[in-house]
């Protein structure tokens, strides 16, 4: 079996142990990540992530452990995270409907789709990491949309953290356009955990308040009367397994949630959590 790992991270910051602890398991585990981004960018850790002192707002305490900062640190700067792969770059682009000689261009997609779908066959899994970069360049990515896709069509790990966890609302086939999830069991952030106001990114100033939108909504109407959302709220943790997918609900959840997914790569696991 492959041992690599495919890991989408944002250009506007990722919550460090987010990576750091699916990551370290990974690695135990023989695995090599490959790094991605959106536009090729080194991606930037949020620095409350690594501060110790941060006090999270919704549970109102500090949530970065010395150990877990520690890590960060250790990664952050680091020479792994140096020229990711460039998904603008790597993964074409749909054409619009409205571009000229539409349907040869649309051909010319899916054919670079399958030739992607080949260079993939060498990943054991994707990981989607989380933070509140993604809201802005990876959530609704059709190129992030298009890998999620590749990796269900070849029934290979499909892992996503925090707001990673959202990808898996709009990845979607471009003609039937159903949710994948549809029927499926997963977790992710729960309302109980939404910020009232501070949703940073990091390279811009820009503080938008709440989250545009609430992550436990979207899931529960994307997994249909068949499946079911887990938010686990008053538990530490909550990480769900419903092959192909894995998702985590936040931080907490980081460790957890690289030990159940090697879990799934090495020993078959196939359903945990619920």
């Amino acid at each position: 079996m492959a041992k690599k790992i495919l890991a989408i991270l944002s250009n506007y910051g990722y919550w460090g142990v987010e990576l750091t602890g699916p990551m370290v398991k990974l690695e135990q585990a023989g695995y090599e990540l490959t790094f991605a981004t959106p536009r090729g960018m080194r991606p930037v850790a949020l620095p409350p992530s690594y501060d110790t002192s941060y006090m999270d707002p919704p549970l109102g305490k500090c949530v970065t452990t010395l150990f877990d900062a520690e890590q960060v640190k250790s990664i952050k700067d680091s020479p792994k995270l140096d020229n990711p792969k460039n998904l603008s770059a790597w993964v074409p682009e749909r054409p619009y409907y409205s571009t000229e000689n539409f349907l040869r261009k649309l051909e010319a997609y899916y054919s670079e789709l399958k030739k992607l779908e080949a260079e993939l066959s060498e990943y054991a899994g994707i990981l989607l990491v989380g933070g509140s970069g993604p809201l802005i360049d990876m959530v609704n990515n059709q190129r992030v949309h298009d890998l999620i896709l590749a990796f269900r069509k070849m029934d290979k790990p499909i892992a996503a953290i925090c707001y990673g966890v959202a990808c898996l609302v709009f990845a979607r086939d471009f003609n039937e356009r159903k949710p994948i999830i549809e029927g499926k069991h997963v977790t992710g952030h729960c309302i109980e955990y939404d910020y009232h106001d501070g949703t940073g990114f990091v390279g811009t100033d820009l503080n938008i308040g709440p989250p545009p939108y609430v992550l436990e909504y979207m899931l529960r109407d994307a997994v249909g009367s068949g499946g079911g959302y887990h938010g686990n709220f008053g538990k530490e943790t909550s990480v769900i397994v419903d092959y192909p997918f894995i998702t985590a609900r936040s931080l907490q959840c980081s460790h957890e949630f690289g030990e159940q997914l090697v879990n799934m790569l090495d020993k078959g696991l196939k359903r945990y959590g619920w």
